[in-house]
């Protein structure tokens, strides 16, 4: 009986038996039906010849001296590199228990003998077949995924996309709105309070020439308590002066932070950019009721200006120190730091290694920033909060994954981050942490970029 040599072309098939006769046997019945056939005597040497050249079909004699054929399929089944070859195992035993225990290490068939020859090709082509269509199913999974994974990506650039345009607009639109009217009181404030000091210069001057006022004057006075009023009135304006300065410290911040009406790309000074950022987060960083205000220990090193997108730059920021904040709240939840200890929450160092890396009464962030052997700049932010999993960080920077409870996260944040600095700077970003003792991200970008800064020269 002759079979369609175009299903096999040349299959490789090794043929493992004790029995040379056995071995001749198989060897030239399906060479005739056109295999490429090779032949091993024992376990070992079938082990051997399938390093050396990976069969697509091996057949495999049970009793056998030294390595019997369960122990053979078992080590081919152990190793990577042989696991996916089909085995047919050939036996001369054909008890029920001998064949569950083929297919237990891994066997796909059972022959018993004696054999037939058309029913050997037949068992062989059929597992040539399927390990066609198991080969093909895992290309056709592999775009699956591969589709899956770009089409992931692709919902997080626009997504990110979508969020700085909003974003940048949203915080240029209110940045201007309230410049606005922080710009007429903060100019007006100045002559206002020299006003108040030429009123109260007269109010003086009418003391003075008038030394005995009248009843009414009198009881007015210790109504309104003048004398109060007078010395408290300057400590106001200067409140006053002070908040609405503030006010335009954080609206400068805003416009910073999005740089809606900056180039996309521009040299920028990183540590005011961080500065920025916190400004945006002093909110997050103030004493609670359920923890101590959060110290932001700066380690500043010292940075040239770096070539980069800025706003972008500045949302990588933003997502790792809210992060951050999040695993110190959650440390928090774990009992890991004492009541509130009335920090106003900001500390500057000199020297890095002086600082404790977990402080367990007090929450904490570093921010440690230096120029690498390798003329990029390194960004890493610290945190003594709970810390994360072994399991968890090969998955920090996939798309839609995050260990936040539902509603507290959308997962596009790291992920959003790696985008940023791999594939737009060009740099790193890599995470160290263990559980109880906090996390450390690492941010790598090279100081400049030519071709960014041809573009930039263009413009």
């Amino acid at each position: 009986m002759h079979f369609n040599q175009t299903n096999h072309q040349k299959r490789n098939i090794l043929v493992v038996d004790d029995t040379p006769d056995n071995l001749r046997l198989l060897s030239a019945m399906l060479t005739a039906q056109g295999f490429e056939v090779r032949k091993a005597l024992n376990g070992k040497m079938a082990l051997t010849a399938c390093q050396m050249v990976l069969p697509d079909v091996i057949l495999l004699d049970i009793n056998m001296p030294g390595m019997d054929g369960y122990e053979v399929c078992q080590q081919l089944k152990a190793d990577d590199k042989t696991c996916e070859v089909p085995v047919i195992f050939i036996s001369a035993l054909d008890d029920v228990v001998d064949k569950v225990k083929a297919f237990d290490v891994g066997g796909v068939d059972y022959i018993a003998k004696p054999f037939h020859g058309a029913e050997v090709v037949l068992r062989i082509e059929n597992q040539i077949n399927l390990r066609l269509l198991q080969v093909k199913l895992q290309e056709k999974n592999f775009l699956l995924q591969q589709a899956l994974d770009n089409l992931k990506t692709s919902q997080v650039k626009q997504i990110q996309n979508e969020k700085m345009v909003a974003l940048g607009q949203l915080v240029a639109g209110l940045a201007h709105e309230i410049n606005n009217p922080i710009s007429f009181i903060y100019g007006n404030l100045q002559y206002a309070g020299q006003y108040v000091e030429d009123l109260v210069n007269m109010i003086e001057v009418y003391q003075q020439e008038y030394p005995k006022p009248t009843p009414k004057i009198q009881q007015v006075a210790k109504d309104v308590d003048l004398n109060f009023m007078i010395k408290d009135l300057q400590n106001l304006i200067g409140a006053m002066y002070r908040g609405s300065d503030r006010i335009r410290e954080i609206v400068l911040a805003l416009q910073h932070f999005s740089r809606h009406d900056e180039a996309e790309m521009k040299r920028v000074n990183i540590h005011e950019d961080i500065e920025n950022t916190l400004v945006m987060l002093q909110h997050r960083l103030r004493e609670a009721t359920e923890r101590p205000a959060i110290i932001v220990v700066k380690d500043y090193g010292n940075l040239p200006l770096v070539t980069c997108y800025a706003s972008e730059l500045n949302q990588v920021f933003m997502h790792l120190l809210n992060n951050a904040i999040d695993a110190i709240e959650e440390g928090v939840g774990n009992g890991e730091f004492g009541a509130p200890s009335g920090d106003k929450g900001e500390l500057r160092v000199e020297n890095q290694s002086c600082i404790p890396y977990s402080l367990l009464s007090t929450p904490q962030i570093r921010i440690h920033t230096e120029v690498t052997d390798l003329n990029m700049v390194k960004i890493a932010i610290a945190d003594n909060g709970f810390g994360i999993e072994e399991s968890l960080r090969s998955r920090l920077f996939d798309p839609f994954f995050t260990t936040k409870p539902v509603g507290k996260g959308s997962g596009l944040g790291l992920s959003i981050s790696y985008q940023i600095i791999v594939q737009k700077h060009r740099g790193n970003i890599s995470c160290t942490s263990s559980v109880g003792k906090g996390a450390e991200f690492v941010i790598e970008i090279p100081i400049d970029q030519p071709d960014i800064l041809l573009q930039v020269s263009k413009s």
